[in-house]
């Protein structure tokens, strides 16, 4: 059985959002023990506990409240024998990036992304792209691919010729992504929001849709055309312009 902590990790890794309570004094003779856990969700346990069913079902309460403030918080349980003081602590999931298709700059986008602080997510519907490879695992249903997407999410695609391109965005626009990118110059991507219009997809959508697509260096290899993708999108997480730092002075 994997500890609290390990089951803290894969949660994050799966992109939920989750708030760990851990007892931090004791006043009495409570059912519980400093330092006593329990991992939780806005709707149930998840692991642990803070030393009985109470003090469980209060934190429970608390958990939709903390996870809103998005900053910890510290409450006060009571019991028959005694009260805790309970230290809630949020851990809102990664921002999800989701890379379209199995190109050179795709494998760049899945290895540096993690490290920038986004969770990665393969979608490649031509499994026979993934052969011989090395890919990491890969979404190969579109299908799938609402119940893995956490509420922040970023897109690209990297191959503007998939045939199924705008069917992949489509799927995607319900969950408001804070960005979409397509690799590639308009000549080649221009169709392809054409045919979202044809879909009935807002004007405003449509123009959100960056191509091409990254932060503007120069980039010629996959791997610098990665770079200029994640640069973009950290900055848009982070709410800059991607200007030069001697500019603002």
């Amino acid at each position: 059985m994997p500890s609290l902590e390990e089951e803290l990790a894969a949660r994050l890794a799966r992109g939920e959002e989750v708030i760990l309570a851990t007892v931090i004094k004791l006043d009495g003779e409570p059912p519980s023990r400093t330092g006593a856990k329990v991992l939780l969700s806005r709707t149930a346990p998840l692991a642990g506990t803070l030393g009985c069913s109470e003090f469980d079902a209060a934190a429970l309460e608390d958990a939709s409240r903390v996870a809103d403030a998005g900053a910890p918080q510290l409450r006060t349980y009571r019991h028959d024998l005694g009260s805790i003081d309970v230290y809630l602590e949020p851990h809102a999931p990664p921002p999800t990036l989701v890379v379209f298709g199995a190109t050179p700059v795709a494998r760049a986008l899945m290895s540096l992304a993690s490290e920038l602080g986004f969770r990665p997510l393969l979608v490649e519907t031509r499994p026979q792209r993934l052969t011989g490879g090395d890919w990491p695992p890969a979404i190969t249903d579109l299908e799938r691919l609402d119940a893995l997407l956490g509420p922040d999410v970023y897109a690209v695609h990297t191959d503007h010729d998939a045939p199924d391109l705008v069917q992949s965005l489509e799927v995607l626009l319900p969950k408001s992504p804070r960005f979409i990118g397509l690799v590639g110059s308009r000549r080649h991507t221009g169709h392809h929001l054409e045919a979202l219009r044809a879909q009935g997809v807002d004007e405003d959508v449509i123009g959100r849709i960056q191509s091409p697509v990254g932060l503007d260096i120069g980039a010629l290899t996959p791997s610098e055309i990665a770079l200029s993708i994640l640069a973009g999108l950290v900055a848009k997480r982070r709410g800059r312009d991607g200007g030069w730092l001697q500019d603002r002075d």
